[in-house]
């Protein structure tokens, strides 16, 4: 819980890089809320680049301005590097991740490095929201994260997370007046289907594009994100880091052969 937000330190992260327009949107967003608000994001984009963290090669970083610095690196190299380095002095209160230039539902919180940034916040035990923004074939329209986010932010914040806990906002493609609410609800998940793109070279060779996003349910499950995100509301699922799957534990911990 976080009662004086305007005092509270809060580390911007991203997926997309420095220089994304989601990015400067949350900072925006950011800075209404508190006076110490500090950007640490990758260089270059990472999208897709999960929980990966650099350890066969050195981390740059560079300043932009005041608050504001780049990592050559995925996003939870910007996010460790902003909290034990960059800040060392004072730790964040707050870390907030995005505005992702597309959404991150059900499984693809399992890929997306915007979820990612906000895990390694959390084990760094830095309570944070990852933020991600629906794209249509028309584009993306920014104007409802930036109208919602602050709100979000400052009923989240409120509440007594249990420990290991993220929050993941998604935002549906649609203008702020259309918006049908903001609703609690878990992360699905989708079939796998074939979204490789086969192509042929120039020299004759087969290569594969990794696109497009799963669609098709795996079961039927009405109340999650990508369902809710259909239907006009704007998506928050608390994540666990804790992934155990504690009932088959208990089974498992029953059987002779394992030795209980």
């Amino acid at each position: 819980m976080i009662t004086d937000l305007k005092n509270t330190r809060i580390l911007i992260s991203n997926d997309d890089g420095v220089e994304a327009e989601g990015i400067a949107v949350l900072e925006r967003v950011a800075r209404t809320l508190s006076d110490d608000v500090w950007v640490v994001a990758p260089a270059h984009e990472n999208s897709g680049a999960g929980h990966s963290l650099s350890l066969h090669s050195p981390l740059r970083y560079r300043q932009h301005g005041e608050r504001r610095w780049s990592v050559a690196g995925t996003p939870t190299d910007a996010v460790l590097i902003g909290v034990m380095e960059i800040m060392k002095d004072k730790k964040p209160g707050l870390m907030l991740s995005g505005i992702n230039r597309g959404s991150n539902l059900a499984e693809d919180v399992t890929y997306s490095g915007t979820v990612s940034a906000a895990m390694e916040a959390t084990l760094l035990e830095i309570p944070a929201i990852a933020f991600s923004n629906v794209v249509t074939e028309e584009g993306v329209d920014w104007t409802t994260p930036e109208h919602y986010a602050a709100d979000i932010i400052r009923s989240l914040v409120k509440l007594n997370w249990p420990e290991g806990t993220l929050m993941n906002v998604n935002f549906p493609a649609l203008p702020p007046e259309q918006i049908k609410g903001i609703k609690p609800c878990p992360h699905g998940r989708r079939k796998l289907d074939d979204n490789l793109h086969r192509r042929i070279d120039p020299h004759g060779r087969p290569y594969i594009w990794i696109g497009g996003q799963r669609t098709e349910p795996f079961c039927d499950h009405p109340t999650a994100d990508y369902r809710q995100i259909q239907q006009g509301f704007i998506t928050v699922t608390p994540l666990n880091l804790d992934m155990t799957q504690y009932k088959l534990l208990e089974e498992m911990r029953g059987l002779q052969e394992f030795g209980a």
